[in-house]
């Protein structure tokens, strides 16, 4: 179960258990429950602004709050560029050069050297990597993190949260780990979900070497963030979702379309699930 759906278990109004038992049934942090929600603190305009921005940053993800406003100023949308990079660093979004908030290490965080440079990466469990993108509802917006297989694009496991903190970044770091090999090398950004003890702890306690990016390298982590556009493009803005529950649907459906149904290119036409489990081991399982 993931975190946003334990949140939505929780009943505040129920008179027989308290609000701590039920995270306490729930092995959910007290404080999650309390912890203000990002998307709530944002009006309607705020809301079409990041919509905007989200679909132009796809179309030209160089574009920093400057380019970004000039932009949408052209589009009728007059805003001005305090406004505009403070809803990009809320979106954790990031022009190819400048540096994002997510991407913001804590001092107190060990950053790793990046080991995937000149590395042929050719088969699956060889490097692991992650990411966190900004997922749009009709009246708000949730993150999105995923856990993806290097060599073979197969979506390991993903979460979705209203809070940009690691806590849901470890749930899907734990849940690839459980439901399959682990590997060698996973490569992250230099975001404090990915440098917080708890995160750099359950790789070293699974024997993972630990890899980031360099910073301001947006093209380290190259193939998740494609990852990202296809599922924006491919699902997220066709059908436009209103609720959490829905979004949590829909992307179950598109992943396990994304792994085992969508021919990639890189791939002359065959499926990730078809690269990371072999073809023959896919018949056997059928």
């Amino acid at each position: 179960m993931s975190l946003l759906e334990k949140l939505e278990c929780i009943d505040s109004k129920n008179e027989k258990l308290s609000i701590s038992r039920q995270c306490e049934l729930l092995s959910l942090a007290r404080s999650s429950f309390y912890r203000p929600r990002s998307n709530a603190a944002e009006n309607s305009e705020n809301i079409e602004l990041m919509k905007q921005i989200d679909e132009e940053y796809l179309r030209h993800p160089f574009y920093g709050s400057r380019k970004m406003r000039d932009y949408l100023n052209r589009n009728g949308f007059k805003v001005n560029r305090k406004r505009i990079r403070r809803l990009m660093q809320l979106m954790g979004l990031r022009s190819v050069a400048p540096q994002p908030n997510t991407s913001k290490p804590r001092k107190e965080h060990k950053v790793y050297p990046y080991l995937l440079k000149n590395l042929k990466v050719t088969t699956p469990d060889q490097v692991w990597c992650s990411d966190i993108t900004y997922i749009r509802l009709a009246n708000g917006f949730v993150y999105l993190t995923a856990v993806m297989d290097w060599a073979s694009r197969f979506v390991l496991s993903w979460e979705v949260s209203v809070t940009m903190d690691d806590e849901f970044c470890v749930s899907a770091l734990n849940s690839a780990i459980r439901s399959y090999n682990t590997p060698e090398i996973f490569n992250t950004d230099q975001g404090s979900q990915y440098t917080s003890n708890a995160f750099t702890g359950k790789l070293k306690e699974s024997g993972i070497r630990i890899s980031m990016d360099g910073k301001g390298r947006y093209l380290d982590n190259i193939f998740i963030e494609r990852l990202w556009r296809s599922v924006k493009y491919e699902k997220v803005f066709l059908e436009d979702f209103e609720t959490v529950s829905e979004l949590t649907k829909g992307l179950k459906e598109y992943f396990n379309f994304y792994n085992y149904e969508r021919p990639h290119q890189s791939f002359s036409g065959k499926t990730p699930a078809e690269i990371y489990f072999g073809e023959e081991a896919l018949k056997i399982a059928a």
